[in-house]
């Protein structure tokens, strides 16, 4: 027995953004993009596809995936690092546009790693209290926190959202395990400045503005190396091996991270869930969007161990395991 997923959902805005469009818009061409990156196209918000937005509808998809309705609800976590606001909570918004009344509601910043973060917290949450039922989010607009004149950032993220809902349940499977870990050292790998203070005593002399920033080679290197150390540690304390993972949904940040991670750990590729084509990397919806096309797919099944790893800014990563 233990903390299962209930049900998944998922939502992409609907413009879809290509390679050859972006040719147009800043120094670089469709195929540099697609060989880089294994990207062939994202999604970009429109009008009323706010970050919460997205969010309520996949969260509303994951309702009817389980059967729940949302006055069930006692916990609504968001992962994100593109709210609209400051204040509230991207995680208000939803509670309340879905009529979660009786949850609880608050907001998570870990990057490209929030949604597995929530899928922890929802786990201890779940183990605490078995009758709790909670939502966990991964939502992002990151179309409007990037510089779109830097080809090194904006060829490479997409907005959407995914989310789950977590519960208890009596029988042999659940989430078997979780191995996070944060290095604050390494900020300026993968960075993005907040709005200019309204105190001139508190300015950032190097704040350039509220886009992400990122040394890709710098991140490239450390991403690969930490989620395979993340991925060994979890599967040593749970006393398993490769062998024992049914399927793999990475964090979907570029092909060559998860082509390099994939080898470096002995994973056959007909074991990996990859739909960066299609979306780019979508930070902390990457994971939950993959994990419900995957799952209504059929792709999963009950009794698969399906394993989870990501990386982000913090700089954030780690993995988690779950028997489906």
């Amino acid at each position: 027995m233990g903390t299962v997923v209930l049900g998944t959902g998922s939502c992409l805005p609907e413009r879809i953004l290509t390679n050859e469009e972006l040719e147009t818009i800043v120094d670089t061409s469709a195929e540099w993009i697609r060989s880089r990156t294994g990207i062939e196209q994202r999604r970009v918000s429109g009008r009323d596809e706010q970050t919460w937005q997205l969010a309520a509808t996949a969260a509303r998809r994951a309702l009817d995936a389980a059967a729940l309705d949302a006055a069930e609800l006692d916990l609504v976590v968001v992962g994100t690092i593109s709210s609209h606001m400051q204040m509230p909570s991207t995680a208000c918004f939803v509670q309340n546009e879905i009529g979660a009344v009786n949850a609880f509601a608050y907001d998570l910043n870990a990057a490209c790693s929030g949604f597995l973060y929530g899928l922890d917290l929802a786990d201890k949450y779940v183990r605490a209290d078995a009758s709790l039922k909670v939502l966990v989010v991964g939502a992002e607009a990151l179309s409007g926190r990037l510089n779109w004149q830097d080809r090194n950032t904006c060829i490479l993220f997409g907005d959407g959202a995914g989310a789950a809902v977590f519960g208890h349940s009596e029988e042999d499977r659940g989430i078997v395990g979780c191995n996070f870990k944060s290095d604050g050292s390494l900020w300026k790998l993968l960075y993005m400045h907040g709005a200019e203070s309204t105190n001139p005593e508190l300015r950032l002399a190097d704040n350039s503005g509220p886009f992400i920033c990122m040394e890709g080679r710098e991140v490239f290197k450390y991403a690969v190396r930490a989620m395979e150390e993340s991925v060994r540690g979890l599967l040593d304390r749970c006393r398993l091996t490769i062998a024992d993972i049914d399927y793999v949904i990475p964090h979907q940040a570029n092909i060559r991270i998860i082509n390099n991670l994939v080898e470096r750990l002995g994973i056959p590729q007909g074991k990996v869930f990859i739909n960066v084509a299609k979306y780019g990397n979508t930070s902390a919806a990457s994971i939950p969007i993959a994990l419900d096309e995957a799952n209504r797919q059929g792709v999963i099944a009950r009794g698969d161990k399906v394993l989870f790893c990501t990386f982000g800014g913090g700089l954030t990563w780690g993995a988690s395991l779950i028997t489906w």
